[in-house]
């Protein structure tokens, strides 16, 4: 059974960092591209950054690239690393597995989530 499960979101103010974190188990951790999403109420689940298979490709979304670090170590566990947040990053964060792509239905495993909140 596949089981996602983030933590490390939380309250910050502008400017600071977070570093989320998801620990995975019941998969083969090489075989999937992680990728991490983020929501806020009332609109779509939405791409933030992904971390290939294979050698060390990491894809990100405008929006964040410059600010925002995806990895992955071989403790099946993958991170992102979030610096100068900005109140528009203020989500529900999801890590999810699958087999890659910037869209929620090419990845059939998720988390639970956890929030991150960011006041001006």
């Amino acid at each position: 059974q596949v089981q996602l499960v983030e933590s490390g979101g939380g309250l910050v103010q502008a400017g600071d960092s977070l570093r989320l974190s998801c620990a995975a188990s019941g998969m083969p951790f090489s075989s999937y591209v992680m990728g991490w999403f983020r929501q806020v109420p009332g609109k779509e689940r939405e791409f933030v950054a992904s971390f290939s298979r294979i050698g060390s490709s990491a894809y990100y979304a405008d929006s964040v690239k410059g600010r925002f670090t995806i990895s992955r170590d071989n403790n099946k566990t993958v991170y992102l690393q979030m610096d100068s947040l900005k109140p528009e990053d203020t989500a529900v964060y999801y890590c999810a597995a699958g087999l890659g792509g910037r869209y929620p239905l090419q990845y059939p495993y998720w988390g639970q989530g956890t929030l991150v909140t960011v006041s001006s």
